[in-house]
């Protein structure tokens, strides 16, 4: 009895675990509504919007192929997980005044999944 609590007590943790760290396929498919103005991967550049590899831990409105908004280069903001959420599902709401138009998302595992995705381009 206590071996099958243990087993169903270790399953339900790893799932928890999983789905924390994001589904990097799925995440790629969520990016498939970024990909319209942004890019990742080695070849990757600004278009309409800056590229995104490395973008956890960046500071906001810094990369040099993109002319970003006089409110996102004055944000100040370091782009953790965290602001990344909360930018992902309102992008005024974060930084007013920016030029990024997108209505933002706000399924939680769509984002953790996006963001396990973005995190594979450093």
């Amino acid at each position: 009895m206590h071996n099958k609590l243990l087993l169903a007590l270790i399953l339900s943790l790893s799932t928890t675990i999983a789905h924390a760290a994001g589904d990097v396929v799925a995440g790629k498919r969520v990016f498939a509504t970024c990909a319209n103005c942004h890019q990742v991967g080695p070849s990757a550049r600004g278009n309409f919007g800056p590229q995104l590899n490395g973008i956890v831990g960046r500071t906001a409105g810094t990369t040099t192929d993109y002319k970003y908004s006089p409110a996102m280069k004055a944000s100040g903001i370091v782009w953790t997980e965290k602001n990344l959420r909360a930018f992902i599902k309102s992008t005024h709401d974060v930084v007013p005044g920016n030029k990024m138009r997108f209505f933002g998302i706000s399924d939680e595992k769509q984002i953790t999944d996006l963001l396990a995705y973005l995190q594979t381009f450093k």
